[in-house]
């Protein structure tokens, strides 16, 4: 290198050295003519704030497989839904899938494959040890294409030999155990206080999980304050439908939190003369002049919100809490005053969203829960099924049927083979249809029977058994289609590629259920534990009050709003109308019907139909004469039976919790009842709260009585029985005689001779009458 080349390298160095430094140092600002030359330090540390994560499992059997799934080889797909908080993101993601494949698969051959939502995930290989056992494998799953609403799917490919293979060869299988389950990393997203989405944060629908959201409240609560939180849990309760909600209740403070990453929303109730002790500062809490509800960050987690119900008295508290239920699509940033809320149209009896229409016939359109429900496709397609919730007290005894209108189409057979569509109904069998090759749109006009002697449809051909319709029923479909796939003989190889059969029943069929009277036998716990009857009678229990103490605990309080509830989770709709009472006397002369929360009332504890008093003191029990206990869910009898009269009462002093359901009639009206939720101390409320909450446990209450204990729950029938509704008087003394039938044959004989006397004194006067005519 030349001493010349030296230097211009040198010289290029320096000016880029010098150039450097210019561009380092702060430029002098207009103005200002000192300048400062020392550099900035970088920040000593990261600042950046870690949003808080927890794993989530959810198994198959959570997300609705109640049962083991088995792919065939004509059968060789399922599909679960999970769904995503819109608050939360998933960091991470995996499967952990539980599986037993056929002892008869080629290994490595046979895989499952496994998608999330449409992209392949993945393969998970059939080895040869694991053939025949129980395997558990783990796949990850991309956790940037989970959304809100998802679908894993595994598809079996399985071979059993290499040569001339039948698709429909019954070694062809592996069991997807329900003990499988999809693994999730969430994490939550900092949310502003807008109220733009609520229900969020403080209810989620894609969330499976019960709801849990605590109340808060000044120190003694008053029955204005109760009630607007009742109505704000029942709306809660509406939306959480089959999930379950507990609502905690708390004094004067807001929930504790673990740490400051914590997410726990809370619901506030306050007025302007009584408000938690925390709102006490009226700076930070300023007095309302109309109904207030607004969203604020929890002071010692910022990721946990709080719902302020704000107003000047007890009235507003009830305003805010409907408009929060009726006008969320209006709501909007942290603050919203609520200006009226009206009501255009009262209620009719028996309007529950969640139940099927009675005045018309109804589209199954109206009875789909989710798009795509009446399709499906396969040889062996899953069923389709339609939830039909009807009012328990619907009368269909002696009745000739229920009309069905069935439309349906279907890919056409390769020929007039055994393929049928099979009709049940609460799994009895009503009818088998044919699947023919040149009808593949079919119209069937079917009559649900309740009698064994009804017929199925409007030709008189086919006869279906007796039926049984109940508060809730199941309708399903199952097509079945019969295909030759081939030869699976070595010499002679004829493998057919199965046809993608479809089948689709039309959102135009109909289900009508007009024209049925209202009567019920009463008490029937069984009614009030599945429908929330008599409550729901009325969808927003307007002819219903509440009697709760004169002075409520927390707990009390949460087996108040979890009760109204899950009575709205049955409905489908909030309870805008219940009224609450601490009057006895005053709330049982009123034409409602009860729902006592507590202790008996004095006066009632002499009631012949009382059949179960609990007491600090003592408690007692009447049980009925040779039963230990009954399932009043097919008690239909117009008369009581004598077995189920009082026949021995016992009474014991015990220490440990025991709470009670009790159904009986209304002193004051005979067309009311009262259901009693009855305890002592907020132990006892606490193991009603949990039967309120256990489906299992609620399916076991029944009767007049429900006795509930750490042990599970007891039910038993003691005492008369009354009728609520009405029907025309020939079908009330047609009902009333039907479990007589000596007296309805000695009846029917006096009737025929009676009738023959007439017709004798007709025929008689009659000849009477020519003779004298003759003469």
């Amino acid at each position: 290198m030349s001493r010349i080349t030296k230097k211009v390298i040198f010289a290029s160095l320096a000016l880029m050295t010098f150039a450097s430094q210019l561009m380092s140092a702060p430029l002098p600002l207009p103005g200002n003519s000192s300048v400062s030359t020392a550099l900035p330090k970088p920040p000593a540390e990261h600042t950046d704030q870690v949003l808080p994560s927890w794993p989530v499992t959810y198994t198959f059997e959570q997300l609705g497989r109640a049962s083991d799934t088995l792919l065939l080889g004509i059968n060789s797909a399922e599909q679960v839904e999970f769904g995503l908080r819109r608050d939360r993101i998933a960091s991470d993601a995996s499967l952990q899938l539980e599986y037993t494949p056929s002892p008869a698969l080629i290994p490595t051959l046979s895989h499952i494959r496994v998608y999330l939502n449409d992209v392949l995930m993945g393969v998970l290989p059939i080895e040869k040890d694991q053939l025949g056992r129980k395997t558990s494998q783990k796949m990850a799953l991309d956790p940037r294409l989970i959304s809100d609403f998802n679908r894993v799917r595994l598809e079996f490919i399985g071979h059993y030999t290499d040569i001339c293979e039948d698709p429909a060869n019954n070694t062809l299988w592996v069991n997807i155990s329900r003990g499988s389950g999809i693994v999730l990393q969430e994490q939550a997203l900092s949310l502003q206080n807008d109220l733009a989405f609520f229900p969020l944060p403080f209810f989620d629908p894609r969330n499976n999980g019960p709801l849990e959201l605590p109340f808060v409240f000044a120190a003694n609560p008053t029955l204005g304050e109760q009630k607007a939180a009742t109505i704000l849990a029942s709306y809660f309760g509406s939306q959480s439908n089959w999930r379950g909600a507990n609502f905690p209740v708390l004094f004067d403070t807001l929930p504790k939190v673990p740490n400051k990453d914590a997410i726990q929303p809370t619901v506030v109730f306050a007025t302007n003369d009584h408000r938690p002790a925390f709102m006490s500062d009226l700076e930070k809490f300023p007095a309302v002049t109309a109904p207030v509800v607004e969203m604020i960050d929890h002071p010692d987690a910022p990721y946990s919100k709080i719902l302020l119900v704000m107003g000047r008295n007890e009235e507003d508290l009830a305003t805010a809490a409907k408009a929060l239920a009726l006008g969320g699509n209006l709501l909007r940033g942290s603050r919203v005053t609520i200006d009226k809320v009206q009501e255009l149209q009262p209620r009719k009896p028996y309007d529950a969203p969640a139940w099927m229409r009675t005045d018309r016939p109804v589209r199954f359109a109206e009875l789909i829960s989710y798009p795509q429900q009446l399709q499906v496709s396969g040889l062996q397609p899953r069923p389709i099924t339609l939830d039909v919730n009807l009012p328990p007290d619907l009368f269909v005894w002696r009745n000739q049927g229920i009309p069905l209108r069935t439309q349906y189409r279907y890919t056409a057979p390769s020929a007039n083979d055994d393929s049928r569509l099979n009709i049940s109904l609460n799994d009895q069998f009503i009818t088998s249809l044919p699947l023919l090759r040149k009808d593949t749109s079919n119209l069937e006009e079917l009559r649900l029977a309740v009698l064994s002697n009804d017929t199925a449809n409007v030709n008189d051909k086919l006869i279906v058994p007796s039926l049984k319709i109940g508060d809730r029923n199941r309708l399903r479909f199952d097509f079945n289609f019969a295909s030759t796939m081939g030869s699976a003989q070595r010499d002679r190889c004829q493998t057919i590629l199965p046809a993608n059969t479809q089948a689709i029943i039309d959102e135009d069929s109909t289900i009508d259920m007009s024209g049925y009277h209202h009567y019920i036998s009463m008490p029937d716990l069984k009614a009030f534990a599945r429908s929330g009857f008599p409550f729901s009678r009325m969808a927003d229990m307007s002819e219903s009050i509440v009697v709760v103490p004169s002075k409520t605990t927390p707990t009390q309080i949460s087996t108040l709003l979890e009760a109204v509830a899950s009575i709205s989770a049955r409905s489908g709709y909030p309870a805008f109308g219940v009224r609450l009472s601490n009057d006895w006397q005053a709330a049982s002369k009123e034409d409602a019907d009860l729902l006592l929360l507590g202790e008996m009332a004095p006066d009632m504890r002499d009631n012949p139909d009382l059949t179960l008093l609990l007491q600090r003191q003592r408690d007692m029990l009447v049980q009925p004469y040779g039963t230990s206990g009954i399932d009043a869910s097919n008690r239909r009898g117009p008369s009581t039976d004598g077995r189920n009269m009082p026949a021995n009462r016992v009474e014991v002093t015990a220490q440990a919790p025991i709470a009670a359901i009790l159904g009986m009639q209304s002193p004051s009206h005979n067309q009311r009842s009262i259901v009693a939720l009855l305890g002592n101390d907020d132990a006892d409320y606490s193991l009603l709260r949990e039967a309120l909450g256990d489906s299992g446990k609620m399916d076991a209450v029944a009767g007049s009585v429900a006795l509930i204990r750490s042990s599970g729950v007891y039910s038993q029938l003691v005492g008369d029985q009354y009728f609520v509704g009405n029907l025309p008087w020939y079908l009330l003394l047609w009902y009333q005689l039907s479990e007589h039938p000596v007296l309805l044959a000695v009846l029917a004989v006096i009737s025929v001779v009676l009738s023959a006397f007439l017709l004798w004194r007709a025929l008689s006067w009659a000849a009477n009458r020519r003779l004298h005519k003759d003469d």
